[in-house]
């Protein structure tokens, strides 16, 4: 059975988009460095076409991940969803009630998070604490800096 991959809308159409950069412009980019580098000669001392032929490596083995991903996505468009408790693809709002720093977090896949952007990972710490909870409810989280207790103040989902 394929583990299907939870995704966000927005995600998946990011991920999709870095496939078809790197088909269809990174890929013949490389492949020109390759010809251009092996044009130069004696390819054991040539720094250009071992740069090139790593960067085929990684472009390709990256194209098989994101071919992979894609198929097995299983896409949720947060702005269609509704309901009062967190799951997958809520923006929710904490307080933490040590410090009183509000903080607000979107629920995404292990692929599309980014803590700098306000999105974790559905496999995080928080957002495992926070499923299934709703607004007013108090959560605990196990940091690397020890526990923190946190308030849920709003799910929105957009």
């Amino acid at each position: 059975m394929v583990e299907k991959v939870p995704m966000t809308k927005i995600g998946a159409a990011k991920l999709s988009e870095e496939l078809r950069w790197r088909q269809q412009e990174e890929r013949p980019r490389i492949i020109q460095a390759i010809a251009e580098a092996r044009a130069h000669g004696d390819l054991s001392e040539n720094a250009e076409y071992h740069a090139a032929k790593e960067a085929q490596s990684y472009n390709e083995g990256r194209i098989g991940e994101l071919e992979d991903v894609t198929t097995r996505a299983e896409i949720f468009d947060p702005a269609k969803m509704s309901g009062d408790k967190v799951r997958f693809g809520a923006t929710v709002r904490l307080v933490d009630e040590d410090t009183e720093e509000e903080k607000v977090y979107q629920i995404v896949g292990d692929l599309e998070a980014d803590v700098k952007e306000g999105r974790i990972s559905i496999s995080s710490p928080i957002s495992r604490a926070l499923i299934g909870k709703e607004v007013g409810d108090s959560i605990e989280v196990n940091a690397p800096g020890g526990a923190r207790a946190y308030e849920i103040l709003e799910v929105v989902w957009k």
